[in-house]
């Protein structure tokens, strides 16, 4: 964790030496003011952890800037220092949100002692707000679950992954496998649980507003750059930060991002003070990031950089045993969703689940079940209301309703690019509504249009 940053707003010099001084001894970092304007300037570009603020100042009063610290940076906690005996703006500053206040002459146990429980309570505050988090994330219907020898080699792999103290972590593996939630568990395994997990998905964000998202800015940046922003970097300092579909960067911020990986600090846009943070970064990717390097997509010396710790998630069929115990898991979350009493699913039902090639991965089984909950009045799941069945001669599957390709013989591969050209040509080439009837996700439907050599707008 970064070393706790104080802010000292004082205009007497002698004051202000001082308490560098102890500080320092103490082991904060230190920076300085003098007056309210240099003070709020100070806060916005240092992004201290807590602030020792006098009440007088040669251009206004302290609690002038207290009222506007509060409002623009209400989680930050506001010493006073204060005259001896000054009640008045003692009770003006408690009323105003000042956490505590020290007097003149210091004493320096009972500052060393408010400092600490200050800045306590500003990590409690935060510390409940990521434990609300993770209760939100471990009650949720898309918890890690994995019983067959390929998904628990990878979960193993992850734990010894989020224990350590590596930076860098890749994920790999096909749309719909899980790769947003192996991050979450990774980061709910570290010792960075307790602080912010940020996510951001590279390819849902315009170019142009990515860097700025990740790192921030300030203001007067760009013309609408009316005030300074934190970037998800900086908001994620000691815990983690999941960047998905990395693959979608364009070179230059690759470079940008590189430089980051190396060094562990960044400037904001328009900034000139390189800031450190103490993060680690887990990206995302279902791309073949050395075949894109190689191919001048991707930048070598970033691949490299994030190769060290390489997890990839296997394909939901390649964990086939793992399918009842998802599907069972889905139908408990969709009985509180939707105040249902559905006990699990027919033997029919289960068997063509488990033979079924599930393109979608989870994501596909998560929504099949879904649908299925949605129409189905027994207390078992039949697989007349499951959107997949298998074709004629079993095995693999495609979705329900389809009508059997013409010609014979065909390959199950050509069948399911029939399948998928002639869902786009129903769609009009619109990838949204292709997956809609398909019932899969559109990450699923744009890998195998590429896979296919099948061109979709959208």
């Amino acid at each position: 964790m970064s070393v706790k940053k104080i802010l000292v707003i004082d205009d007497d010099r002698l004051i202000r030496w001082t308490l560098r001084e102890k500080l320092a001894a103490w082991g904060y970092a230190v920076s300085e003011a003098e007056t309210v304007a240099s003070g709020l300037a100070a806060v916005a570009a240092d992004g201290p952890d807590l602030v020792l603020l006098d009440v007088k100042l040669p251009d206004g009063r302290g609690t002038d800037a207290l009222d506007e610290i509060r409002r623009a940076w209400p989680d930050l906690p506001v010493i006073m220092i204060t005259a001896f005996g000054v009640i008045e703006d003692v009770v003006t500053a408690m009323r105003r949100g000042a956490y505590d206040f020290v007097t003149k002459p210091i004493d320096d146990p009972k500052l060393e002692s408010t400092l600490a429980h200050a800045l306590e309570a500003a990590s409690l505050k935060k510390t409940i707000a990521a434990y609300k988090e993770i209760e939100r994330t471990k009650l949720g219907p898309e918890r890690m679950i994995g019983e067959t020898p390929a998904m628990r080699e990878t979960l193993e792999m992850a734990r010894k992954v989020a224990e350590s103290e590596t930076a860098i972590v890749l994920l790999q593996g096909e749309s719909g496998t899980g790769k947003d939630l192996l991050a979450q568990t990774i980061h709910l395994w570290s010792r960075r649980r307790e602080a912010p997990f940020l996510a951001i998905n590279c390819s849902a964000i315009p170019a142009s507003l990515l860097e700025s998202e990740l790192f921030g800015y300030e203001k007067g940046a760009f013309t609408d750059a009316k005030t300074q922003k934190r970037g998800l970097v900086e908001l994620a300092d000691g815990g983690t930060l999941f960047l998905d579909e990395i693959s979608t960067l364009d070179l230059g911020l690759q470079a940008k991002l590189l430089r980051f990986l190396e060094t562990r600090t960044f400037k904001r846009v328009g900034g000139l003070r390189d800031i450190e943070v103490d993060i680690r970064v887990v990206a995302a990717t279902n791309q073949d990031l050395e075949r894109l390097s190689r191919d001048g997509r991707f930048r070598t010396d970033l691949f490299y950089r994030l190769h060290v710790c390489p997890l990839t998630l296997p394909s939901l069929a390649a964990r086939r045993g793992d399918i009842p115990r998802l599907a069972r898991h889905f139908i408990a979350h969709f009985n509180r969703k939707f105040n249902k009493a559905i006990q699990g699913l027919t033997p029919e039902a289960e068997r063509v689940m488990v033979e079924y090639s599930w393109p979608g991965n989870v994501r596909e089984l998560r929504n099949a079940v879904e649908r299925a909950m949605i129409f189905e009045e027994g207390n078992v799941i039949s697989v007349r209301h499951l959107p997949i069945r298998e074709p004629a001669g079993g095995g693999g599957g495609v979705r329900a309703g389809e009508q059997p390709v013409p010609g014979a013989p065909m390959t199950l591969p050509a069948a399911e690019r029939e399948i998928v050209r002639a869902a786009l040509e129903r769609a009009g080439g619109n990838v949204s509504r292709a997956a809609r009837e398909l019932g899969i996700g559109r990450d699923a439907l744009r890998y195998k249009i590429r896979k296919f050599g099948l061109g979709a707008s959208d």
